[in-house]
């Protein structure tokens, strides 16, 4: 799509469009930055965390609050994909540093949990990895292939079967 084209679909001059972007490439580049936003959905997954008392209640609320609330027109494949299967580098960048935000939180939940004794010793973001990458693949189902599944049931599943991962040797 040329310049002109798109001043076009947007009802405004060429010049009105430079005064604020250098060329097509730093207009794509604000696009993506304004779409590619998990600020919300981060902060209430923060928010939704620090109300438990305890890592386990706070990896309970991280699951469900994930698997409910993952903003689903996040990655809208038409805008973002330069080639069939990678991310623009800008579209790549800013998902990612979104994304670290929310493994930062998982993280601190796991390293807090071992800490106080309520989880086993292992690497804090090796277990959030694992846990990040079930949850994962439920989004990626529903995103990508319209797959529901019932948030409660997937919820307490994927709770249970990570808190019995990070049993401490005592609880057996």
């Amino acid at each position: 799509m040329s310049m002109r084209d798109i001043c076009k679909e947007a009802h405004v001059t060429a010049p009105t469009v430079y005064y604020y972007f250098k060329n097509k490439e730093a207009l794509f580049e604000a696009v993506v930055l304004e779409t590619i936003t998990m600020q919300g959905f981060s902060t209430t997954l923060s928010a939704e965390c620090k109300k438990e008392k305890g890592s386990s209640s706070q990896i309970e609320t991280f699951v469900r609050v994930y698997l409910s609330s993952f903003p689903n027109k996040l990655i809208n494949t038409g805008l973002y994909l330069r080639r069939s299967t990678q991310l623009d580098p800008v579209g790549a960048r800013t998902l990612l540093r979104e994304l670290a935000r929310v493994e930062s939180l998982l993280v601190r939940i796991i390293r807090d949990g071992i800490r106080n004794g309520e989880f086993r010793e292992t690497d804090p973001r090796m277990a959030s990895a694992c846990l990040l990458g079930m949850m994962n693949r439920f989004i990626f189902q529903r995103i990508h292939f319209k797959r529901n599944y019932r948030v409660i049931e997937a919820t307490s599943y994927l709770s249970d079967f990570f808190l019995r991962a990070m049993k401490t040797s005592e609880e057996g």
